[in-house]
């Protein structure tokens, strides 16, 4: 069974960054998912899936993946870029795109 190793995303819904300055190692499903006819909920047999260990940095998580020999894929996490604002652009006359009220 594979298992990922990645930093996980800043949560769209918050506007904090807690849960994100650590590294995951998180195993990938090893069979898809089944849907339970009687009540609708989604289910596994797979135990693994509920394991999400987490590690100060990458080479921390690659350290405990080659000792326990379990196969891995590390992602590199995204950055976000930042852009430079100021309040006083807004009434600029020389807006690249019109603002009107």
């Amino acid at each position: 069974m594979r298992a990922r190793i990645y930093k996980p995303a800043k949560n769209a819904m918050q506007s904090g960054r807690a849960r994100t300055r650590q590294w995951v190692l998180e195993y990938e499903p090893e069979t898809a998912r089944a849907i339970d006819p009687l009540m609708g909920w989604t289910s596994s047999c797979d135990m693994r899936q509920q394991l999400w260990l987490e590690f100060d940095t990458a080479e921390e998580a690659v350290a405990y993946a080659e000792k326990h020999a379990i196969p891995f894929q590390v992602f590199e996490p995204h950055l976000p870029s930042q852009k430079s604002k100021s309040y006083a652009d807004n009434f600029r006359f020389d807006r690249r795109i019109p603002w009107s009220h």
